[in-house]
């Protein structure tokens, strides 16, 4: 019995520490864009960063995708923090309505001016994207830098064909196409489509019963008749 708790709470410990690196393998900048659409405008970008270490996080550095560039950004104001823009000529314009574009910001840098952030915190820094790119995914490669001057390097993709999550992931952001974003109208139509072929079924049914009790009467009826004659 004794050896049976033992291995009991063996695999009880286990299971924690999975739970535990699990959880510590997760935590890493993270990046958010509801409703991002390829050449879409007005989007709000915001990235997660948690701290990790025993230590304070004092500066975060995100380089932009430049070659898929954003046309326009503007960068939200986080109490507590000053930001500074790089921006960068671009190798290949971008063409607008209102003309090319031939620069863009490249690299926004957020520093800590009154301490930074804790451990067990985290901080959201937002920008909105005047004019996302026709892309499928865009990539930001962001610098985390701690009080203690140690800089974590969030600047990993996945190898070609691989499903496997780097040890320190980039910020990576998936758009959706503009004919994705009509499903929502197409699974609509489909729901009316099967709402309309339930409500053909349910008229369909009694029908099909008022058939069904007409044969039976003429069969029980065609039944009397010919008890009738055998009795005659």
């Amino acid at each position: 019995m004794k050896k049976i708790r033992t291995v009991a709470l063996g695999a009880a410990a286990v299971f924690a520490g999975g739970f535990v690196l699990a959880g510590a393998a997760s935590a890493h900048v993270t990046i958010s864009a509801p409703g991002a659409t390829s050449g879409g405008g007005d989007q709000e970008i915001t990235f997660r960063v948690p701290v990790e270490k025993d230590a304070n996080t004092v500066g975060l550095s995100v380089q932009l995708p430049t070659d898929t560039p954003i046309a326009s950004v503007d960068v939200e104001p986080v109490p507590g923090w000053t930001h500074t823009q790089k921006t960068s000529k671009l190798a290949t314009p971008i063409h607008t309505d209102d003309g090319d574009i031939t620069s863009a910001v490249t690299q926004i840098t957020w520093k800590a001016s009154d301490g930074g952030l804790k451990p067990g915190e985290f901080g959201a820094f937002t920008i909105i994207a005047g004019q996302l790119p026709k892309a499928k995914q865009l990539v930001f490669r962001a610098l985390q830098t701690y009080s203690d001057g140690s800089v974590v390097r969030w600047i990993q993709t996945p190898a070609p064909g691989s499903k496997d999550e780097p040890d320190f992931p980039a910020p990576t952001l998936d758009l959706a196409s503009t004919s994705s974003q009509a499903g929502p109208v197409g699974t609509d139509s489909v729901g009316e489509t099967s709402a309309s072929s339930s409500s053909g079924s349910s008229d369909t049914v009694p029908v099909v019963l008022s058939i069904i009790a007409l044969v039976l009467a003429a069969g029980a009826l065609g039944l009397a008749v010919v008890s009738r004659r055998s009795r005659a």
